[in-house]
């Protein structure tokens, strides 16, 4: 009997350890993988690079499109400057985005990205770029986002990713929900004016991007 009742305890202890290692990475998988995926370039997440960082140049040149997509409940027109840029592998390079809260309302948004073919991602690295914070516009208001990035020369290294020479970086901009006042305020509202905007786009009239302007 004790050795029945011996082995039964063994079985639910072992039926609670199974349960509790399959519970654990549910419960951290969300912020376990975003580390996971933010160091490793895994699924075609674009890797952050130090600012401080001088990255090896090479003669070598890939071609990167842009792409940009809005979020079916945010009424924002987004899209790049641009379609595609020439990049000298290890150079950095800044482009641009634009944005315009199309709504009469206030919103903030976040952009998400990822880059594909996905081999080329532990390679690609963004110094700078709008999708690190929210984004804050009011209506009607516009905003010109750098993207300041490069593609690491070591990908030549890589037998999987050494022949590639177009990536594409796409994001994807989604409205942020819930938030409190203080939230909203805190955003990053790094809106032009849509006469300056429009005259940039026309070629008449530079515009600005303060990366460091003040929130208000």
């Amino acid at each position: 009997m004790r050795t029945r009742r011996g082995m039964n305890r063994r079985v639910a202890a072992i039926a609670v350890a199974m349960i509790v290692l399959a519970t654990v990475p549910v419960i951290f998988a969300p912020s376990l993988y975003r580390a996971f995926c933010a160091a490793t370039g895994y699924g075609g997440t674009v890797r952050q690079a130090d600012a401080a960082v001088t990255p090896a140049v090479s003669s070598q040149k890939v071609t990167v499109f842009f792409d940009a997509n809005t979020d079916p409940d945010l009424p924002w027109d987004f899209h790049p400057e641009q379609r595609k840029v020439e990049v000298t592998l290890g150079e950095p390079v800044t482009i641009y985005y634009i944005a315009t809260n199309r709504s009469q309302e206030t919103i903030v948004g976040r952009a998400v990205f990822n880059v594909t073919p996905y081999d080329a991602a532990p390679y690609f690295f963004k110094i700078a770029c709008f999708c690190f914070t929210d984004e804050r516009l009011d209506p009607g208001e516009s905003a010109r986002m750098p993207v300041e990035l490069f593609v690491d020369a070591a990908m030549l290294d890589d037998r999987d990713a050494a022949d590639i020479r177009e990536i594409t970086l796409s994001y994807t901009f989604y409205r942020q929900d819930q938030l409190s006042q203080e939230e909203i305020a805190g955003a990053r509202d790094l809106a032009v004016g849509s006469q300056d905007l429009d005259d940039h786009l026309a070629g008449d009239a530079p515009v600005t991007y303060d990366n460091d302007a003040p929130r208000r």
